[in-house]
């Protein structure tokens, strides 16, 4: 997910078998690259691209991150398992 961009590690293949998906992630402030397990990550989809984001803190220095996350990124956390929070109503 550096840079905007998600990726993982464990593939559909690893879910069937119970694998945990890990997610690799940057932190903007000390530059540093890790994985995180779902756990660890937020996802909250707003009404707009502007209030969609996806956010961590970063295991390195400790900062909270937040980044934005498009429809692709959306897709992989919440197919990953990663907490979601919805912020608008669909009713």
């Amino acid at each position: 997910m550096s840079g905007g961009r998600a990726g993982t590690t464990g593939g559909t293949a690893g879910k069937r078998r119970g694998a945990p998906v890990v997610f690799r992630a940057g932190c903007p402030h000390c530059r540093g690259r890790f994985e995180l397990a779902a756990s660890a990550l937020r996802l909250a989809i707003g009404a707009s691209r502007r209030t969609t984001f996806y956010s961590f803190t970063c295991p390195d220095c400790g900062v909270a991150v937040r980044k934005p996350a498009g429809e692709r990124i959306v897709e992989l956390l919440t197919g990953g398992g990663v907490r979601t929070l919805r912020l608008y109503s669909t009713v």
